[in-house]
C-alpha cells in the first residue's frame, strides 16, 4: 500500500526539517516546500533512509500567488495530503517605527496570508475523505504584545486564535487541528531575525528535535494546542496572573538586544 504523505513548509532547516525527520519515521512520505533547494535537497537523501519517498517543490510564499502555485504543483502531480504542517515563518527584530515595510509585509504574507490560504486550499480533501491532521506553528509570543517584535507577535496570536477556532470547527470531522506553541528554540530562525543577541536567548532554550517531537506527537494525538518543555507552560501560566502592563514590559525587556540598540532584521524558517 502507498504510504501516506505529509506536507512540511518551511522545511529546509531547523523545526521544520526535524518535522519532516518525525514523519518519515512514522511511515509518510514527504512533500518539502521552502525557498533554498539545495537544502531540501540534503534532507531528502536523508529522509529516504528512512523509507520516504521525497517530493521537493520550491515556494516563496512571502510572494503573493506563492501558495497557489504550489498547491497547483501539488494538484497537478495527483499527492494527497494526509499531514499539513504550516511551519514557514518570518521573523523580525527591531523598533517598529524603524521597521523595513517590505519586510512587514513580507511576515503578514508567510505568517497570516500563505498560512491562512494554504490551510483553507488543502483541508476541503481531508474533510472530504474524512481523516487528516494540520499543525500550525504559532509560538510562545502568541499570547502577549512583544515590543521590539511587534509584528510577529502579533502575526502569532493570530495562528493561535485561527488554530483553535478551525479546531472547534472540525472536531467532528474526522480532521483535526493542533496549534502549537514553542518558546525559545535553537535555530538559525532567531541569528537571521537578529533575536539571537536578545536577552530572550541567553537564557535556556530547547532544541529544535526535541520541540519537533513534542509537536509531532500532540499532533498525531489530535491535541488543539501543545506548547512544548515545561519551562514554557509555566511562563504561559504565568501570564494569566501577571498585570498586563508586566508582562509587555517584560517581554519588552526579553526581546531587547543584549549588545547595544534594536537591529531591525529579518528571518525566514
Amino acid at each position: 500500500m502507498a504510504r501516506p504523505i505529509a506536507l512540511i513548509t518551511g522545511a529546509s532547516s531547523g523545526i521544520g526539517a526535524d518535522l519532516a525527520r518525525e514523519a518519515a519515521k512514522d511511515g509518510y512520505d514527504i512533500v518539502l516546500s521552502a525557498r533554498r533547494v539545495d537544502a531540501m535537497l540534503i534532507l531528502a537523501r536523508e529522509l529516504e533512509t528512512y523509507g520516504a519517498a521525497t517530493t521537493i517543490l520550491a515556494a516563496d510564499l512571502s510572494k503573493p500567488g506563492g501558495v497557489e502555485n504550489l498547491t497547483d504543483e501539488i494538484d497537478r502531480r495527483g499527492l494527497a495530503i494526509e499531514l499539513l504542517i504550516n511551519n514557514a515563518g518570518l521573523g523580525a527584530n527591531g523598533a517598529f517605527v524603524k521597521s523595513d515595510i517590505t519586510r512587514i509585509d513580507e511576515m503578514l504574507q508567510v505568517n497570516i496570508v500563505a498560512l491562512t490560504r494554504l490551510t483553507r486550499l488543502i483541508l476541503p480533501a481531508m474533510v472530504a475523505r474524512k481523516r487528516g491532521r494540520v499543525m500550525l506553528l504559532a509560538s510562545t509570543a502568541s499570547f502577549q504584545p512583544g515590543p521590539q517584535m511587534a509584528v510577529y507577535c502579533a502575526t502569532k496570536a493570530y495562528v493561535l486564535s485561527f488554530g483553535e477556532a478551525i479546531a472547534y470547527e472540525l472536531r467532528h470531522s474526522g480532521v483535526t487541528v493542533t496549534t502549537v506553541c514553542p518558546g525559545a528554540t535553537a535555530t538559525e530562525f532567531a541569528a537571521v531575525a537578529g533575536n539571537d543577541r536578545s536577552r530572550l536567548f541567553q537564557r535556556a532554550v530547547m532544541g529544535a528535535p526535541e520541540v519537533a517531537a513534542h509537536a509531532y506527537r500532540a499532533m498525531m494525538a489530535g491535541h488543539p494546542m501543545a506548547i512544548p518543555g515545561i519551562k514554557n507552560k509555566l511562563q504561559i501560566e504565568s501570564l494569566r496572573l501577571a498585570p498586563r502592563s508586566m508582562t509587555i514590559a517584560m517581554a519588552a525587556s526579553l526581546n531587547q538586544s543584549s549588545d547595544g540598540p534594536e537591529i531591525p532584521a529579518n528571518s525566514a524558517r
